[in-house]
């Protein structure tokens, strides 16, 4: 796809970028979308920010700054926010829609082949190398948002305390995040040239007509991106409205007490829960699908979180997987319609779980874009970049330490799985090869090793 041409500050984004353009962009964005919110986030930057120009650094970090106080996928909120400002509420909801319906159909696919087909070693193999590279794009991930956002010692300051925070005291995210932007806003009154946000990396100076984007630093929010009660209101009434038919409809189709009724409202409430991404909401997931409701077990849970992790989009799309399995044990429609019974659930479940998403991007995404530039709210949502930085670095650990020891620091280091994670992590930031063929290198090599065992 050819990057558009650089546009004036003062022109409309949508007249040189076309939505059938950044259509295909988002769709092929939900294929390679791979290494979780972390590594989503960074290959989002590198190609909007970095290649195509579509948006400026600081306009992207603004955008990412929000999402990041939101409940849900912050990866797939930030491009239904990029999207709406680039094509409206249509184009937020196609960007937001294409960023996870390829991964929809993937979990479905790999469902039915796990239930249907049980342990196959040859796709154990596979998922054993794709994990070590994972690890390397989380890590490759952490050193870019790094790089960008960590401007000065404050910066680092708060990036470390939140990695010792979520790591050594297992604080939980949405206290690191309050925490975080408390610091950033009085540092902001006391201190604002440290919190300001401004001066981007590389950006120390007026940048040539070339380098400008199609949504620039002084770009005026066009206007559908303009604060208005009534919009908020219609946004609201629309979205309300929309859950409640929703629901309204598989209560009249199946009783209050079916199974896609109680999975549409669990997980209507989960979705309101994951602050902090798909690990902070998992336990509640792990409670109600596996204690409660009994759709699964413990193993498929684990099972599930492992096909979340290597395959494109959000890790939240776990979710479809355990929506599945659930639909399928329990037979829902028969013993004769399971895999209909699976791929409904899954469909419903991913549904309730990214309606929520959708909801407070285009409710809030005028306001915040009446925000960027304003001090008092730049210097807290800058203090929580940072601080995501150290979550970020939590979550490589966290990563690497699965897939090194696998059986824990009491059993023997992986070295097959050291030696795919070093070549990925070389290939990806020392050679800048791209996602998809680090990861298709990455599963060909643990199939070998499988193959070799």
């Amino acid at each position: 796809m050819d990057t558009p041409a650089p546009q004036r500050a003062d022109s409309a984004p949508s007249s040189h970028l076309s939505l059938s353009e950044a259509l295909r962009f988002w769709l092929k964005l939900g294929f390679i979308s791979f290494g979780g919110p972390a590594g989503q986030i960074a290959l989002m930057h590198a190609e909007l920010v970095d290649r195509r120009r579509w948006i400026s650094e600081k306009r992207f970090l603004h955008a990412l700054n929000y999402c990041m106080l939101l409940p849900g996928p912050e990866a797939q909120q930030l491009a239904t926010y990029l999207g709406w400002l680039l094509h409206r509420t249509w184009g937020g909801i196609l960007a937001g829609t294409l960023f996870v319906l390829p991964s929809l159909f993937i979990i479905m696919a790999l469902a039915w082949l796990y239930m249907a087909h049980g342990d196959v070693p040859a796709v154990a193999g596979v998922f054993h190398g794709i994990k070590p590279a994972v690890t390397a794009l989380v890590a490759q991930a952490a050193w870019r948002v790094g790089s960008r956002s960590l401007k000065n010692a404050w910066h680092w300051g708060i990036a470390s305390a939140a990695f010792v925070a979520i790591f050594a005291l297992d604080l939980p995210f949405p206290a690191i995040v309050l925490g975080a932007a408390a610091i950033g806003f009085v540092g902001g009154r006391l201190h604002p040239s440290a919190f300001g946000g401004g001066g981007g990396h590389g950006q120390t100076g007026p940048r040539a007509p070339g380098l400008r984007a199609l949504i620039d630093d002084d770009t005026p929010p066009p206007a559908h991106a303009r604060f208005s009660w009534r919009r908020f209101a219609t946004v609201f009434v629309a979205s309300v409205g929309l859950w409640l038919v929703a629901m309204g409809a598989l209560v009249a189709a199946y009783g209050l007490d079916s199974a896609l009724v109680q999975m549409g409202w669990f997980f209507t409430k989960a979705a309101l829960m994951t602050f902090g991404g798909a690990y902070a909401v998992l336990p509640y997931v792990y409670q109600g699908a596996v204690e409660h409701f009994h759709w699964l077990t413990a193993t498929q849970m684990i099972d599930g979180l492992a096909l979340g992790e290597t395959t494109p989009g959000p890790l939240i799309m776990v979710v479809s997987f355990v929506a599945f399995v659930g639909a399928w044990t329990h037979a829902i429609f028969g013993p004769d319609s399971l895999l209909l019974a699976g791929a409904a659930a899954a469909t419903v479940v991913t549904f309730f779980t990214f309606l929520p998403s959708f909801f407070f991007i285009l409710l809030g995404g005028p306001f915040i874009e009446s925000t960027h530039g304003n001090l008092k709210f730049t210097a807290p949502l800058a203090a929580i970049t940072a601080a995501v930085v150290g979550v970020i670095v939590n979550l490589a650990v966290f990563f690497a330490y699965h897939v090194v020891w696998p059986k824990g620091f009491g059993g023997a280091a992986d070295g097959w799985s050291i030696a795919i994670g070093v070549a990925a992590a070389v290939a990806l930031m020392r050679y800048k090869v791209g996602v998809i063929p680090v990861i298709v290198a990455a599963g060909v090599a643990g199939l070998a090793v499988q193959l070799l065992r």
